[in-house]
């Protein structure tokens, strides 16, 4: 058994989440997550004083397209082919139960 994790933390979490897990499954569990803080605790143990912090491992750059101001549709000629129109826009049901 650990002393980082037990299977009392496992059933804790695991009802937080509401997993239902059997036996068996919290014994897996526990195992692994062992095992995970584990390497943790041995990340945790580098001597990294020497790498600058950062927030991302690849420098970022914007991959968007310049807005670029194009002609739209005719308002008009939109609201022609609208099932129901009013007061210059489309009409469409209530989907809340409100009266239309």
């Amino acid at each position: 058994m650990s002393d980082r994790i037990t299977t009392a933390d496992v059933v804790k979490v695991a009802k937080l989440a509401r997993l239902d897990l059997a036996p068996q499954e919290i014994e897996r569990m526990t195992a692994q997550l062992d095992g995970m803080l584990e390497h943790f605790a041995d990340m945790d143990a580098l001597d990294l004083s020497h790498v600058a912090p950062m927030t991302q491992p690849y420098p970022l750059r914007n991959v968007f397209r310049d807005d670029v101001v194009q002609p739209g549709l005719d308002r008009e000629e939109v609201l022609a082919a609208a099932p129901r129109v009013e007061e210059g826009r489309f009409h469409v049901p209530p989907i809340i139960g409100l009266d239309s």
